[in-house]
């Protein structure tokens, strides 16, 4: 997620991010992790996804026309990435005002004063964490939802924390009826309503951690629940001036930690919402600083 408000959410707000229900039938064939859509023709990959996952040819075609835009950028590059992507449905995320420009390059408002993070981010940041089937996944800001499923084409073990109680409860109803709609792949999602500055030690430790929001520091609790060789994604720095960073945490032989930080911009600033804090049950500021 990118650009967060957090003094309050008015009825309007939340009447405005009311999310589309796409009209289409329910997903014609069961999941299978094997099965992957064309990649080298927009009308091939378009008639498999309509034979295989009942979908809109609109959306599939501008989900192909932005998977060239990925590729061409180098923010997706491995074929279990690039699968992901191509089976993930943006447009069930976006809210109906954003439906037109759902496979736009830019992050788009949702409510409740945030927004889904655009595609090429979630792409690259997930790409670079490289999440294998198996893998144990938290995600912090679950947000629309697109992320973690995204991740569920991935793997089937994702937990996701999202501390605004509202959307917690909108983008959960998403995913539920997604399931009912043959999404079974989302039934791999796990979450809850809650400060993800602490994780989830109770669902420890990940293999891999993926953070959406922006704060000055690595939280001590992640990186204690991240596994030994695990892989983590965060933005760090202030607000206006963060780095996507990729962050390692590796074991000797010996059992000593030691922890490796890269940029995976290569210094370019990418702006994302600040990481909120919850005292009393209300959000009240952030955890930087």
């Amino acid at each position: 997620m990118q650009r967060r408000d957090f003094l309050g959410f008015s009825a309007g707000a939340l009447a405005t991010a009311a999310l589309p229900s796409v009209a289409r039938a329910n997903v014609p064939s069961p999941y299978d992790w094997t099965a992957a859509p064309p990649t080298d023709k927009r009308a091939a990959y378009i008639d498999w996804m309509v034979k295989n996952r009942g979908e809109d040819p609109r959306y599939l075609g501008e989900r192909f026309d932005r998977f060239l835009a990925l590729i061409s950028h180098h923010d997706v590059w491995d074929e279990r990435n690039m699968r992901a992507y191509l089976m993930t449905p943006r447009e069930e995320f976006v809210t109906k005002a954003n439906l037109d420009r759902a496979y736009l390059w830019h992050y788009l408002d949702i409510g409740f004063g945030v927004t889904i993070t655009g595609p090429h981010t979630v792409a690259r940041m997930t790409n670079v964490i490289d999440v294998q089937r198996g893998d144990k996944v938290l995600e912090i800001g679950t947000g629309s939802g697109y992320q973690s499923a995204y991740l569920s084409n991935l793997t089937d073990k994702v937990w996701s924390i999202e501390i605004i109680k509202p959307l917690f409860e909108r983008t959960r109803g998403v995913y539920d009826r997604l399931i009912g709609e043959g999404y079974s792949e989302y039934r791999a999602i796990t979450t809850k309503n809650a400060d993800g500055y602490y994780g989830w030690p109770e669902a420890g430790p990940f293999d891999k951690i993926i953070v959406t929001c922006g704060i000055d520091h690595i939280p001590p609790a992640l990186l204690q629940q991240l596994r030994p060789n695990g892989v983590m994604v965060i933005p760090i720095g202030p607000p206006g001036s963060q780095h996507v960073l990729k962050v390692t945490k590796a074991q000797g032989k010996d059992g000593t930690i030691s922890v490796a930080r890269s940029d995976i911009y290569r210094g370019a600033i990418i702006n994302f919402v600040p990481f909120t804090k919850l005292e009393g049950g209300a959000i009240r500021g952030t955890h930087s600083g």
